[in-house]
């Protein structure tokens, strides 16, 4: 069993309103925080369809989901492929759909997978194991201009060309192989006063490269359009994110579904008959308690938002 606090984990769930025989889906299985939560919730009449790519996940929830295993269904891809597992399972409409993006603490936690670094480890940080590309691949084959636009929007570094060229320069000597030879390159390529505060300086980087390696911006929006689709009328989606480009997605594509009247403001009553495919649950998004925040400190930057199929 894997070692994970699952973020948010009451508030998202209670976000879909679960019904004892509803059909929902939890996107990322992760920890099985929220499986575990939803499952606990349905009748046995109620179905929950988990997806994960990784098989660490799997594994886990097989023991921490056994109670429940007669409601459950596993499937080992990513939520990219939602409407398609779905169709493949008879499934027309779901009740509900939950998001927990971002990397497991397991994943974080395991050295050998190259997602920290605070261990030195082989620059890999697939989320799926059987995944072509690593992050090895990136900063030894790329070219300088693209390593250093994926480490400026996705990690939001704004020292992305030094470390780049810094990249660069080192792997014309030799490869760059592990974790901590990388790190040192960042660091190399960071003023020492910007290393001095905020957060530690491989931060930015690290996301940046595990992003691009998993394509995860491209399977956010990819999955959530197809959840619009998948909901029945009443079904909720609840999505955590964990840093601002996530949440921007999740934020923009609700608001392209949310009903809007195009109604002059002066007039007495809405006469275009504007309808969209969403209500907002929360105006604002959901964010962790002080509570959570001491026990969990990895939990500071979620945030959760919910919407509604009309």
């Amino acid at each position: 069993m894997f070692q994970h606090i699952t973020v948010l984990k009451e508030e998202a769930v209670d976000g879909l309103a679960i019904k004892q025989d509803g059909i929902y889906v939890d996107c990322t299985l992760g920890g099985a925080g929220h499986s575990e939560l939803i499952a606990s919730r349905l009748g046995p009449q109620g179905r929950l369809i988990a997806f994960d790519q990784d098989d660490w996940a799997h594994d886990n929830a097989r023991v921490r989901l056994a109670p429940y295993m007669d409601r459950v269904t596993l499937v080992r891809r990513n939520f990219r492929y939602l409407e398609e597992e779905l169709a493949k399972l008879g499934i027309a409409g779901v009740d509900g759909v939950l998001f927990d993006l971002g990397v497991s603490s397991p994943q974080l936690d395991e050295a050998d997978r190259g997602f920290s670094y605070n261990h030195d480890a082989p620059l890999d940080m697939r989320m799926d194991q059987h995944g072509m590309l690593t992050a090895e691949m990136i900063v030894n084959e790329w070219e300088e201009r693209e390593i250093s636009r994926i480490i400026a929007d996705y990690g939001e570094e704004k020292f992305a060309r030094q470390i780049a060229r810094k990249i660069v320069n080192a792997r014309a000597e030799k490869p760059i192989e592990t974790t901590g030879e990388l790190v040192e390159l960042i660091k190399a390529g960071i003023p020492a006063a910007a290393r001095r505060t905020g957060p530690h300086p491989a931060k930015r980087t690290f996301q940046a490269l595990r992003i691009a390696v998993n394509d995860e911006l491209g399977a956010e929006e990819t999955g959530l359009e197809q959840t619009v689709r998948v909901l029945n009328p009443g079904g909720r989606a609840s999505v955590i994110t964990f840093h601002s480009l996530e949440d921007r997605i999740c934020k923009q594509l609700f608001a392209k579904y949310v009903e809007r009247c195009t109604c002059p403001p002066d007039f007495p009553m809405c006469v275009c008959g504007g309808t969209g495919l969403l209500k907002l649950v929360n105006r604002k998004p959901i964010l962790p308690s002080e509570e959570e925040l001491e026990l969990n400190p990895r939990s500071r930057s979620a945030k959760l938002r919910v919407a509604e199929k009309l």
